[in-house]
């Protein structure tokens, strides 16, 4: 069903349990290891990587240069997408898929999270492993609880005073402005994370990072700008910084089936079952930051960005072969997809994303 989205209606009941249910994936593994793309890409990374730390020096030359302008507001925006990209390698290292080695994966993410971009390695990372273990999986998907929003029908039907039931019930028309301000909320999470009680490998290292990065950035908006520009500007960037990332992160499995807790599936299904892959060619694939092959980085999530695009083939082929539903959708429609889903799920809690349990028992 590759180029066709899937609704959880139409997905298959969940296969029977064999005596070695990873047996399928494992097939697919060795198919794309003998194809010597579970290899480094060096080369790639590491223009990547100094790229990054040059453009960033290009735009503060720039952004002194112009002075104290309104025109300031263009570069503001221009920044939120340079820190968005740098976000994704930071995404990239966190995932092992640049070096060999675990710690200089560890710290090239460190340095990019918290030095460059400002969010905690940290708790980002330990967020996102929860997810990829369980992706959609009520109650252990951490990508689920979001406060300002229902993404599950038992999130939806909690008791609401009346206006914020009545938000609900139109979340998914807000959703979108309602990423104005993931920036904020990315960074005052990761000063939430170090500053808590917990045990945080680095911590002191994530501080010093954090401590250098997040007053570094304003101070040099209300050194080179009047106060009412740089607050502007302040502001300007990290709207941008937030709608970008969260327009880069809702396609993935927002609107795409839920699990229930009591669901076991194999690795293979749990993985493509509830993620949605982007059609759009290089141009999305570079803003997305590879995030469009939601459904490859999800079964070979240490594999390099660029070898993404050439499995893809292959993980649909054997999608297909398997008799496992492959969604791949364009852009806009995976938008429609997400708002559409929001409402649903706000309105009574009501939800057509049934996880294949469900379905199936619904269908009988």
């Amino acid at each position: 069903m590759a180029g066709t989205p899937t609704s959880a209606s139409t997905l298959p009941p969940p296969r029977a349990a064999s005596a070695n249910p990873t047996s399928s994936f494992t097939a697919l593994a060795r198919q794309v290891t003998d194809l010597g793309l579970m290899r480094r890409r060096y080369g790639y990374y590491w223009s990547k990587l100094v790229g990054a730390v040059l453009v960033l020096a290009g735009w503060v030359a720039a952004f002194i240069w112009t002075g104290d302008s309104w025109w300031q507001l263009a570069w503001a925006a221009v920044l939120a997408v340079i820190l968005t990209q740098i976000a994704f390698l930071g995404h990239d290292a966190a995932h092992r898929q640049i070096f060999k080695s675990g710690r200089w994966n560890d710290w090239v993410s460190l340095i990019v999270a918290d030095l460059l971009v400002g969010i905690s390695h940290g708790w980002w990372r330990g967020k996102h492993n929860r997810h990829h273990a369980n992706p959609n999986k009520e109650g252990y998907d951490p990508d689920l609880a979001i406060g300002a929003l229902a993404l599950t029908p038992e999130a939806a039907t909690r008791p609401r005073p009346r206006a914020v039931r009545w938000l609900l019930d139109h979340q998914g028309w807000y959703f979108f402005p309602l990423t104005l301000l993931e920036g904020l909320s990315l960074h005052w999470s990761g000063i939430r994370r170090v500053a808590s009680r917990e045990k945080i490998e680095r911590r002191w290292m994530e501080v010093a990072f954090l401590a250098v990065r997040l007053p570094v950035l304003p101070a040099l908006f209300f050194w080179v700008l009047s106060p009412g520009k740089a607050l502007a500007c302040l502001a300007l960037q990290l709207a941008v910084f937030g709608v970008y990332m969260g327009a880069s992160f809702a396609p993935n499995h927002i609107g795409m089936p839920l699990v229930s807790a009591r669901l076991k599936l194999d690795f293979l299904q749990r993985q493509v079952l509830v993620s949605r892959n982007i059609r759009g060619g290089p141009a999305v694939s570079i803003a997305m930051g590879g995030l469009n092959y939601q459904i490859e980085h999800h079964l070979f999530p240490s594999i390099a960005r660029p070898h993404l695009r050439k499995i893809q083939p292959l993980v649909a082929a054997h999608c297909a072969a398997e008799g496992i539903p492959y969604t791949q959708t364009d852009l806009w429609t995976a938008y429609r997809q997400v708002v559409g889903h929001l409402n649903t799920v706000g309105v009574r809690g009501s939800d057509p994303f049934l996880c294949p349990l469900v379905a199936q028992r619904r269908a009988l």
